[in-house]
């Protein structure tokens, strides 16, 4: 067997030990590595397995002193200043206080940001997947992909711009601020409960605003059935067209609205059919406009209404 003790005390052959002298062996005794390195080793290290640590605070004559893991590095970890420390893996730390700052182009997969601010807390250029922000403020940076589901911000102010490059914004509140740039493409509703939506007249038509117009804006024409009564809703077809294949009658329309404008174009299918009006249009003189007949003639009726009643004129005969 290798010797694992070192001692600096001789003694000669067959000479007698005295008391002074075996003192003097067990106090100049040095550890050999192979004492520890012929161990067998752990698979694992738990947090209250020891070990021993010669204390600075001790003299040279005092015995070691053990300590466990945890303490070992609880203690180490949070007295000490670590550079460039490499870790791989997850790394789970509990709650956080106070200010953390995260490198540049760190990478946070999963985990909440509780009050993250730039200058304390930082995540400049920084892609964040999958996190929770509660009261954060985010005051410069991109936030690439934001789903609410999983990227939940559920306070804190945003200055500056917000590029959202993809992902879904489920509900987006703004109670206090200005959002400066905002693109994006609409799919649900905008509901404001309170206040006032501005915006420049040179690019949304508003209510209330006298505009001038530098493109074409139209209703499309839609056609209704012909038939011996014929429906029109004026919600759907404000320009509508109808091609009269047989004798019939238009009813009273739905949804008429005070001061809007309606047109009909009425073309003949085939030969002369004839179109009776119901009592709520009326016309010139109280009397309504006999139908051109001929196939293929064309007759426009144009219609305001009080709400109530459709107050007509026609131009016919066009073929």
């Amino acid at each position: 067997m290798a010797i694992k003790f070192n001692r600096s005390q001789t003694f000669a052959t067959n000479g007698t030990v005295t008391a002074p002298g075996l003192h003097n062996l067990v106090d100049g005794l040095d550890i050999y590595q192979a004492l520890i390195t012929d161990q067998t080793n752990l698979t694992s290290v738990g947090t209250a397995d020891e070990l021993l640590i010669a204390d600075a605070d001790l003299t040279a004559a005092d015995a070691p002193r053990a300590v466990t893991v945890q303490e070992l590095f609880d203690d180490a970890l949070t007295i000490g200043t670590y550079t460039n420390a490499q870790l791989t893996g997850n790394l789970t730390y509990g709650t956080a206080t106070g200010n953390r700052t995260v490198s540049t182009s760190a990478t946070i997969t999963t985990g909440t940001i509780n009050n993250a601010t730039l200058g304390t807390t930082s995540g400049t250029a920084a892609t964040f997947t999958n996190a929770t922000a509660t009261g954060a403020n985010i005051t410069n940076g991109t936030v690439q992909t934001l789903t609410s589901s999983t990227a939940t911000i559920t306070g804190g102010t945003f200055s500056g711009v917000i590029n959202s490059t993809a992902g879904t914004i489920g509900t987006l509140n703004s109670t206090t601020g200005t959002i400066g740039n905002l693109t994006t493409t609409l799919a649900g509703d905008i509901t404001i409960s309170q206040g006032t939506a501005t915006a420049s007249t040179t690019t949304v038509a508003k209510l209330g605003v006298a505009q001038e117009y530098t493109r074409t804006h139209n209703f499309d024409a839609t056609t209704l059935t012909s038939g011996t009564s014929i429906a029109w809703d004026l919600s759907q077809n404000q320009v509508a067209r109808l091609s009269l294949a047989t004798n019939g009658t238009i009813a009273d329309p739905s949804n008429k609205a005070d001061g809007a404008t309606y047109i009909l174009i009425v073309t003949q299918s085939t030969g002369t059919n004839t179109l009776a009006w119901n009592a709520n249009f009326k016309w010139p003189g109280g009397t309504a406009p006999t139908l051109t007949g001929g196939s293929g003639k064309t007759d426009i009726f144009t219609f305001v209404s009080n709400g109530t009643s459709l107050f007509g004129v026609a131009s016919q005969n066009y073929s």
